[in-house]
């Protein structure tokens, strides 16, 4: 059993940067494959990236490629999401997931989800 609890989001004007962190329970961190996904209001949720078991390999959705990055730091159960040049679209609220899966990619490969953490970036 893992938990996630996300923290780090807010109120964020256009252009500006927000750092989420992910902290996760469990001795077994290490092994599973971490990401991060979002919904905005009145839409699916959607990957947004994903970072396998050692943190060698990182994944990106388009609209965010170049300008978020994810890392994480399995000696303290932490995986956080660099956003950068934020812009209105990003707007959602942002989930961690994790899973055993080395890279998830799609919901389907989440184990297990945090509570949420709401990104808000004005115009």
């Amino acid at each position: 059993q893992v938990q996630l609890v996300e923290s780090g989001g807010g109120l964020v004007q256009a252009g500006g940067s927000l750092r989420l962190s992910c902290a996760a329970s469990g001795r077994t961190f290490s092994t599973y494959g971490m990401g991060w996904f979002r919904q905005a209001p009145g839409k699916e949720r959607e990957f947004v990236s994903a970072i396998n078991w050692s943190g060698g390999n990182t994944y990106y959705s388009d609209s965010v490629k170049g300008r978020f990055i994810i890392s994480r730091d399995n000696a303290k159960n932490m995986v956080y999401l660099q956003m950068n040049s934020l812009k209105p679209e990003d707007t959602a609220i942002y989930y961690c997931a994790a899973g055993r899966r080395a890279t998830l990619t799609a919901d389907r490969f989440v184990d297990y989800w945090g509570q949420g953490t709401q990104v808000t970036v004005s115009s």
